[in-house]
């Protein structure tokens, strides 16, 4: 709902702000500075800047010019403080309840994390396995896309490994390592 004066209000508004603009135009053009607060105080340009200079320039810059000020304690710590903050219990070292045996070396590992006994094994054997490869293969720029199947002592191949590379060691097959 519109008031019944403020279509005047507004008109009376945009003359001010007219008469305003038109004013600091003439100001301007002048030379003179229009009418507004100052944010900081201007000096006459007729005085020179040795006038103001009340050290005559004999003294050098001081030591506290050359310091960079930094915050200060007002007061030093207490060692209870101290101690209260660095033996704090969140900061102590937690108990591990997730520790378990590995099943396969009988070390203990956290659960759901690959034992690191075990680890250095599978490495050592897909190494085995690599080398395997590579010297079927003839080198490693001449590798070929088919899949590897990997037989130990007593596997037979399946009919469905007819068309895959096998590669055979002749050693046990792992537990770790299913067919």
């Amino acid at each position: 709902m519109a008031l019944p004066g403020g279509s005047v209000r507004g008109l009376l508004s945009a003359v001010l702000r007219g008469c305003l603009n038109a004013e600091q135009s003439v100001l301007r053009a002048l030379g003179l500075q229009p009418m507004s607060p100052a944010l900081a105080v201007q000096t006459p340009s007729s005085l020179p800047a040795a006038a103001m200079d009340t050290d005559n320039g004999e003294s050098g810059p001081s030591f506290l010019d050359s310091i960079f000020w930094m915050a200060a304690p007002k007061s030093r710590r207490t060692i209870e403080v101290n101690r209260c903050r660095r033996r704090n219990p969140n900061k102590l070292i937690k108990e591990k309840d997730n520790i378990d045996m590995c099943p396969e070396c009988g070390h203990l590992k956290l659960k759901h994390v690959l034992c690191g006994f075990c680890y250095a094994k599978v490495s050592h054997e897909t190494l085995k396995i690599r080398e395997e490869i590579r010297a079927k293969e003839g080198g490693p720029f001449n590798v070929s896309t088919l899949e590897t199947v990997v037989l130990y002592q007593g596997d037979m191949p399946r009919a469905e490994d007819s068309e895959k590379r096998i590669i055979e060691r002749n050693r046990k097959r792992p537990s770790w390592f299913a067919y």
